[in-house]
């Protein structure tokens, strides 16, 4: 039987909680409690897991470790909790830099929500002046950092990678032009507080920010204030900070 005493599972229930309950209310808030119950159990089921598998090609090409089938049960908890681990698939994140027809030697790259660092990886393709990462939970960090030792690429163009564990909602943001990468990687609220944050980050230091937003189902929390909508797909939405001078 899993220890639900863990005192990370405790604590980011405890502020779901708070959070969801503040937004939705008590009644509210208890069924979509059952509902991510629900949706752990299911995705404990060995053919779930199996299914999780079928992203491995990419790991098998560059000996990493970044499928989801290998995250273990606490961390897929407070993964449904956040957002659930899932690596981005090559062919989507190429096309949605592709999309951004900018010089990336001018750019520092940052993912909210880095998990085990494929993204990571995947950005050390092109000339950034580095890549950031940034996860909550201390074992998928620990696994990027061990990928970023282990990754090989003869495309490789930037070796400043680094993953940091932290919380998204205290991330100071670097002062650099930057392209922010996010796979819909937190709540509403957790949103909201990284939007109010970066937005006092552009007023304090304007610069050029782009986000990327994969999985785009809160964008409506973007939109408006110091971002605007400048593309995307129905798979992701592009955001450029106001008065960017690029």
């Amino acid at each position: 039987m899993p220890d639900l005493s863990n005192p990370g599972i405790v604590r980011n229930v405890a502020r779901w909680w708070r959070e969801t309950r503040a937004a939705h209310g008590v009644i509210a808030s208890l069924g979509l409690l059952a509902g991510l119950a629900r949706q752990f159990l299911l995705d404990s089921l060995p053919a779930q897991r199996r299914q999780r598998y079928g992203d491995v090609d990419y790991d098998w090409e560059h000996r990493v470790d970044t499928t989801s089938a290998t995250v273990d049960w606490h961390e897929r908890l407070i993964g449904l909790l956040n957002s659930p681990y899932q690596p981005t698939d090559p062919a989507l994140f190429h096309e949605m830099l592709a999309a951004l027809e900018i010089d990336f030697r001018n750019f520092i790259f940052v993912d909210i929500g880095s998990g085990k660092g494929r993204t990571l990886l995947m950005a050390s393709q092109y000339p950034f002046r580095r890549v950031i990462g940034v996860e909550l939970l201390p074992g998928l960090n620990r696994v990027a950092q061990e990928n970023i030792r282990n990754y090989k690429n003869d495309c490789q163009q930037c070796f400043v990678l680094e993953s940091i564990c932290g919380d998204a909602r205290e991330f100071v943001f670097p002062l650099e032009p930057t392209i922010l990468f996010l796979f819909n990687p937190l709540p509403e609220a957790g949103l909201v507080q990284l939007r109010t944050n970066l937005e006092q980050s552009l007023r304090d230091h304007p610069r050029p920010v782009f986000v990327l937003y994969h999985n785009p189902v809160l964008e409506h929390v973007l939109e408006g204030g110091l971002l605007k909508k400048t593309g995307g797909t129905h798979q992701y939405s592009i955001f450029l900070s106001r008065d960017a001078d690029l």
